[in-house]
């Protein structure tokens, strides 16, 4: 739908509270207001934010207050360099700020004399995510000492070096790199995965939520409460096309009982993923959310933490099967069998 925006990432959470006491304030006053108009004026101030550099700085004046770091991430990435894995970095940040960021990672490594830029053959920041997939725009070398951009054709890449903006297509043409060849990694199903994916790239979603989400169904009164839904649901099945003027009063309380029972699981299992907004990945029925089905569409493989791939060898084959209905970290019960444990 035209009118509705999509808030797929953690950034977000600050561009929903800052939207939402907007509104609370035009509430709380009694002032009319247009949503649209409200959307557009707060989008308009964070990208100010973010373009004139203010986040960027106060971020950078205090990185231990606003980046975590992960000895996990930088293990993951030596890993793969050592074992002669070609790894770039694209972001839509500015490189000041990206190596600032990097740096402060990877501190331990700057101390010992070694840069985080030795681990990428390639960097390219400002970006322009998503329309880095369908531009054409050309690559420009930056200059991070003078913090300017050469005049010069980008035809190769050199080590080590830094680019700015550039499209998928001249990246393609100038790395050689084969689509099903390269595993793009990223936080956000739009800006991230989907050109990618489009263009023939293997991609991983890295998905903060799925470690709760895996937490509550292991839950034991979560697993009771889907089997008691699904036991329910097939119960309330069996009565299909049955008329109901024809039905005696106890038949009806019967099945009035059993999808109010329904209902009872469907809510008790939304409580416990979040009360206003239940589950990321399934709606109150227990169907896929949209949520679920773009990663489907956008992501070979997805995890909740990027170093979860230490797990993995660097040349696993890891299978994509294609007539799921649900995703595989979803537990599945059979209903009498939980039900028996507890009846």
């Amino acid at each position: 739908m035209p009118d509705l925006a999509a808030l797929m990432d953690l950034f977000c959470l600050s561009e929903v509270c800052l939207l939402s006491d907007v509104i609370q304030h035009f509430v709380d006053e009694k002032l009319e207001f247009d949503s649209v108009y409200v959307y557009e004026d707060v989008k308009r101030s964070i990208d100010y934010v973010h373009k004139s550099g203010l986040l960027h700085r106060r971020i950078l004046e205090e990185p231990a207050k606003y980046l975590v770091k992960s000895d996990g991430v930088v293990k993951l990435l030596r890993a793969l360099k050592e074992r002669g894995k070609r790894l770039f970095l694209l972001t839509n940040s500015p490189f000041p700020f990206v190596n600032g960021g990097m740096s402060y990672m990877f501190q331990e490594d700057a101390a010992q004399g070694e840069s985080w830029r030795e681990l990428f053959d390639v960097v390219i920041a400002h970006a322009d995510k998503p329309n880095f997939y369908t531009s054409e725009r050309p690559f420009r070398q930056y200059n991070f000492q003078r913090d300017v951009l050469a005049f010069n054709r980008v035809d190769k890449f050199q080590e080590h070096c830094v680019y700015y903006h550039g499209c998928l297509k001249s990246f393609i043409e100038i790395t050689k790199w084969k689509g099903p060849e390269v595993l793009y990694l990223g936080d956000h199903l739009y800006s991230d995965l989907r050109g990618p994916s489009k263009a023939g790239w293997r991609t991983a979603a890295i998905i903060r939520e799925l470690e709760r989400e895996i937490g509550t169904q292991n839950e034991v009164t979560y697993r009771f409460q889907q089997a008691k839904y699904h036991f329910m649901h097939e119960l309330l099945g069996r009565f299909h096309s049955m008329p109901l003027t024809g039905c005696r009063g106890n038949e009806k309380d019967l099945l009035m009982s059993l999808r109010e029972e329904r209902q009872n699981a469907r809510a008790a299992m939304k409580a416990m993923f979040n009360p206003y907004f239940g589950s990321t990945f399934l709606t109150d029925t227990g169907k896929e959310s949209a949520f679920s089905y773009n990663v489907q569409r956008y992501a070979d493989v997805y995890t909740s933490k990027l170093e979860n791939f230490l797990q993995q060898s660097s040349d696993a084959w890891l299978y994509t099967p294609f007539d799921v209905k649900i995703l595989p970290h979803h537990i599945k019960v059979n209903p009498s069998s939980i039900l028996k444990r507890y009846l």
